[in-house]
């Protein structure tokens, strides 16, 4: 048989040839910015891989981009990975600090900047001595534009284009090779680095198209509500092309209103992303009673979504919701509710399609005798799972291959996983553990309740109690007792919470789950406002 590498250039390859005016489109609020076809597309990013060479770069170099999801950034997705380089997606949530340490780590010879992160780049870039060139991308620069601190040169993604851009032989080199760099968010120590090959990424490109996966056709219109410095996108700018699908860029904008907006003047079929996303697009709709006619499934990531916002999704935007469960270490994709299932039936994340294998284990680290039904420590394996953290000296998995991703699970006899909790979010009271997942489950399913959280607060006497935090829906007040009251009779007394608080506004992370470190550290402070004991 022939060998035919396994390289991420063959997907914008095969959308140029057979979809070549299917549009990609980058929208900010009110208004379509910019519309590309996949050949026009292709053309430019392969003439930006001639571009990015001509400054010396070389096989295996990496490339930071710290930006939005825009066309540009795509172009520079495809313009690194296509000519060998690496591209090394960088969150701009992370702290100053926190990206100046990656970026000299991953040792970053140039970054790719969007131009609304210009304030941004002028703090970080005095840290970061050995970057050699910034291309500011989306935005033409000021002409009196200068970078402070630094001796690297400066350039639009246009004039870099313009004068250096040539075209470039795409995918010479060996499958295996790198092809992007992200960094986990680090909420529970320092940033870890997950190096993919090409060879990983087209894998898991394969994995996710398949039917009882995310199914995309070409028929499909694809709002990638994820960021694209989060997990490759969660694979969409990969798996778009591959089919010819149209893809829907909503830039730096996440509101309910433009994206609802977006939707509905591109025809969206399919959106993706973390479910705070879809809390201010059913918001939006319920306030206006704008509807999305053509949008037929929404597929949530991240952190779990409360069973109460899936039936609200359902009814208030008629569509199917698609549950998933993934890490950065898995490229990211782990297991997915199947399309065309109702979610009544396919409760919890899912299942995994071909190319991932997982089980649960016991607390020595024995695989459970009956892997259906037993709750245990959540392992995976396959051929999009990291071996080994970028840089580090020792695997990330075991000798049989198995990474453990820190999740409590359960799989039912569909293969089905639910998702008990985190590990590390366990709360060890008296020497009992309490799981906040269950908790979380069952407040969450009031219809005051917008947004749940339950974490660990130190005790003198237990040494840990949990405390519990809510965010309500607009103009609701309800006091500690009722939202305690929820979980009489379904938990164990003695995991009720302490205390209750009543946010504003639940606190995010970088990737937008709910920030659980930052909730301790309020539930320690006694400066805390809006609390209601019990």
């Amino acid at each position: 048989m022939q060998r035919h590498a396994l390289t991420v250039d063959k997907f914008i390859d095969h959308a140029a040839r057979w979809a070549p005016r299917r549009e990609i489109v980058w929208a900010e609020p009110g208004t379509a910015v910019d519309r590309i076809g996949y050949a026009a597309l292709r053309e430019r990013s392969n003439r930006l891989s001639g571009a990015l060479l001509a400054l010396g770069l070389a096989t295996g170099d990496r490339v930071g981009t710290l930006a939005w999801n825009t066309r540009h950034h795509l172009e520079t997705y495809y313009a690194t990975m296509g000519a060998g380089l690496v591209c090394h997606t960088l969150n701009p949530r992370f702290t100053v600090q926190h990206l100046a340490t990656i970026i000299d780590e991953a040792d970053d010879r140039v970054l790719a900047v969007a131009a609304s992160l210009w304030p941004l780049l002028c703090e970080l870039l005095p840290l970061c001595p050995r970057v050699e060139h910034v291309v500011i991308l989306d935005e033409p620069l000021p002409g009196d534009a200068a970078l402070p601190g630094s001796t690297a040169r400066l350039w639009s993604h246009e004039s870099l284009l313009e004068t250096l851009g040539t075209p470039v032989t795409w995918g010479d080199f060996d499958e295996n090779a790198s092809a992007g760099l992200c960094y986990t968010s680090g909420t529970t120590g320092a940033p870890k680095g997950v190096l993919y090959t090409h060879r990983s990424n087209y894998l898991h490109t394969l994995r996710t198209l398949q039917a009882e996966a995310m199914a995309l056709t070409r028929d499909d219109s694809v709002l990638v509500g994820v960021p694209m410095f989060h997990a490759n996108g969660w694979g969409l700018p990969f798996a778009a092309p591959a089919v010819g699908a149209k893809l829907v860029l909503p830039g730096r904008h996440a509101d309910g209103a433009h994206l609802a907006t977006l939707m509905r003047e591109e025809s969206v079929t399919l959106a993706v992303g973390v479910y705070t996303l879809w809390l201010g697009v059913v918001d939006h709709v319920e306030a206006t009673g704008d509807a999305l006619p053509d949008l037929k499934r929404v597929l949530i990531g991240g952190s779990r979504c409360p069973e109460a916002l899936i039936r609200r999704i359902e009814e208030r935007l008629g569509v199917q919701v698609q549950s998933s469960w993934g890490m950065t270490e898995l490229s990211p994709l782990g297991t997915i509710a199947p399309p065309g299932a109702r979610w009544s039936e396919a409760q919890g994340s899912g299942r995994a399609p071909m190319g991932l294998d997982m089980r649960v284990i016991d607390a020595d680290g024995l695989p459970l005798p009956e892997q259906h039904g037993n709750e245990g420590q959540l392992q995976v394996r396959g051929a999009s799972v990291v071996d080994r953290y970028y840089l580090a000296g020792d695997d990330a998995v075991d000798a049989d291959g198995w990474f453990d991703t820190g999740d409590l699970a359960s799989i039912d006899e569909a293969g089905h996983l639910s998702i008990r909790g985190r590990a590390k979010d366990l709360i060890k009271s008296g020497g009992e553990w309490i799981n906040p997942a269950e908790m979380e489950d069952i407040v969450g399913r009031h219809p005051a309740v917008r947004q749940v959280a339950v974490v660990a607060r130190p005790d003198p006497k237990w040494g840990e109690r949990p405390v519990l935090f809510v965010e309500l829906h607009d103009g609701e007040v309800l006091d500690a007792d009722t939202m305690l009251a929820c979980l009489h009779g379904k938990v164990a007394k003695w995991w009720l919470p302490d205390a209750v608080f009543a946010l504003a506004a639940m606190p995010l992370a970088a990737t937008g789950k709910i920030d659980k470190q930052r909730l301790r550290e309020d539930a320690m402070s006694a400066d805390t406002a809006d609390v209601a004991s019990d």
